[in-house]
């Protein structure tokens, strides 16, 4: 969601945008999959992130909906991107090839049919947020079809599919898109953030209607929603099926819990593995908890009518986004007048608004750092790591002069990573002309990967280290036992069961001929293989000589 407590606008001065397509045949990355050995873990997962619109268009006889003509600001407008544009990426193993095993997009639920004025030019609801029918999707984004295809896909490739929720708000009022019922919103007053009164009952901007999700009144179906299900011919089946869920569940039909249903039937028709939710913090938590709870109940009933499908036997997985919580934290959130658990009230991480300041720091003060608080009093959680994202004005690497870093803290610090479209091909956060955010959110550029070097070296090393960390669960959701200073090495070891994974990482190295130590992390005469260059060598005297171009290695044992 781009409103938050500050909206600061960001001019940056960098030229083009690029982004990476598939990387050539000769690319000396094995972007074959894991066996299925290898247990998935989410809170050592490597997440990419996308923006729907912004992607790649799959389907260009969709780009037009709804009469949405209007001149929009730049980039406040659709630009074509859509679900089968993301299919096609799925299908050609760019994912796989970046070793991404979750990818997270913004929502594609129908959103409000006109656009609305910021400040900044003309807004259409091209990011997913502005909400105006949950159980739709819109058609700028494809069909329930293409989503089923979508997850089908991701799935049989090991990737898992995360949604993105809103509960907190529904899109703006246009003239052609209607307040929601006074039962429903609130339209005033403006969110004041210095105590969690006025950061939840309020409105985050001027007109955008706040659900009132702390309601205890019911209400009924808004009447434009009604006559809208009516001439498509399906009122009675989602009236049937509301019907059946209070029923089933014994709530009152009070505003959060039918947009509970509404997010929660697309994990029972199709099978999609997580949610990241909006806005967490502008509800009472007490929301976030029942949407657990029947998130799980749908997650469990749709492995029961698909046990061929099911990929394994992890739960299914939340992570709120608490505007600027930090790691250092711990399980709190300090509102000023009250600290309030997420972790406790239905969300399995958080998105950690910290890294990006940590990652300034050396390696052995982050990964150090990261290893003991969440192995530590958050074990058995984990945070969401980013860099760069949608709505952050002050990304680590505003100038994209650092991707190479940038790749390797993201990717090797434990917790979750997310690859934000574009970070693992330093595709431009500065695009002259936009204002605020639209900066963060420019389309990507295929062709680059074909035409500029650069940008092939910079893939070429975040596809290096994001199949490193999906084939070795250590690196993501392992302890950290630093073994060197200078040069840094550090081991990480995974145990769970039956199941143990360990790896050494050594970073800052002189290129050519290298020494590591790996401590007691593998025995002595034991094979193993530098994953970054290829390059196979033995434990002798506790150390492993490797000759290779590079400064970094990734040693693992030698299957």
């Amino acid at each position: 969601m781009k409103s938050r407590n500050v909206i600061l606008p960001i001019i940056f001065l960098l030229a083009t945008t690029f982004i990476c397509a598939q990387v050539k045949k000769d690319s000396k990355v094995n972007s074959k999959a894991k066996t299925e050995k290898t247990p998935f873990l989410w809170e050592g997962a490597n997440l990419y992130f996308l923006l729907t619109d912004r992607f790649n268009n799959g389907d260009k006889s969709n780009d037009l909906n709804f009469g949405r003509t209007k001149t929009p600001g730049k980039l406040r407008g659709f630009e074509g991107g859509d679900l089968k544009g993301i299919i096609q990426k799925i299908d050609e193993g760019y994912f796989t090839k970046l070793g991404i095993n979750v990818i997270w997009f913004t929502p594609v639920v129908e959103q409000i049919h006109d656009g609305v004025d910021e400040g900044t030019g003309l807004s259409y609801g091209f990011h997913g947020y502005w909400a105006r029918d949950w159980t739709a999707l819109d058609p700028n984004f494809g069909t329930k079809k293409d989503l089923a295809e979508l997850v089908k896909k991701a799935h049989a490739k090991g990737i898992r599919i995360m949604l993105d929720g809103v509960i907190n708000h529904t899109g703006p009022v246009t003239e052609v898109d209607t307040v929601w019922p006074e039962g429903w919103v609130r339209t005033g007053p403006k969110c004041q953030y210095s105590n969690f009164e006025n950061t939840t009952a309020c409105t985050l901007v001027a007109n955008l209607p706040d659900v009132k999700t702390e309601s205890k009144e019911e209400v009924t179906l808004p009447p434009f929603l009604v006559e809208k299900w009516k001439a498509e011919g399906r009122y009675d089946k989602e009236v049937a099926s509301l019907d059946a869920f209070f029923k089933r569940t014994g709530y009152p039909r009070t505003p959060k819990y039918y947009i509970i249903k509404w997010l929660t039937d697309y994990i029972t028709e199709f099978g999609i593995d997580g949610y990241r939710a909006d806005t967490v913090k502008h509800t009472d938590e007490s929301v976030w908890a029942d949407f657990k709870t029947q998130c799980d109940y749908s997650f469990a009933d749709w492995k029961k009518k698909n046990p061929t499908k099911v990929l394994d036997n992890n739960p299914f997985y939340t992570i709120a986004e608490v505007y600027n919580y930090n790691i250092s934290n711990g399980k709190l959130f300090d509102f000023g007048d009250k600290k309030i658990n997420y972790y406790e009230n239905g969300f399995t991480a958080m998105i950690n608004f910290e890294f990006k300041s940590d990652a300034r720091k050396d390696y052995s003060t982050l990964f150090s750092k990261y290893s003991v608080l969440l192995n530590g009093q958050l074990k058995g959680n984990s945070v969401l790591n980013y860099l760069s994202s949608h709505d952050d004005g002050g990304p680590f690497d505003a100038k994209r002069t650092k991707s190479i870093e940038s790749g390797t803290k993201l990717l090797l610090t434990p917790g979750i990573s997310q690859v934000y479209y574009g970070d693992e091909s330093a595709r431009s956060l500065v695009v002259e002309g936009t204002q605020g955010d639209a900066t963060l959110r420019s389309m990507m550029n295929w062709d680059a990967v074909n035409t500029n070097p650069e940008t092939q070296k910079v893939l070429l090393h975040w596809q290096k280290l994001g199949q490193f960390r999906r084939n070795h669960p250590s690196v993501g959701a392992g302890v950290n036992a630093e073994i060197s200073t200078k040069p840094y090495v550090c081991s990480r070891n995974f145990t769970k069961g039956k199941y143990s994974d360990t790896v050494v990482i050594g970073l800052d190295l002189l290129a050519g001929k290298k020494e590591i130590p790996v401590g007691s992390a593998f025995k002595e005469g034991a094979k193993v293989k530098d994953a970054y260059s290829g390059k196979m060598a033995s434990v002798l005297n506790g150390k492993v000589t490797v000759d290779s171009e590079f400064d970094i290695v990734l040693l693992e044992l030698k299957k």
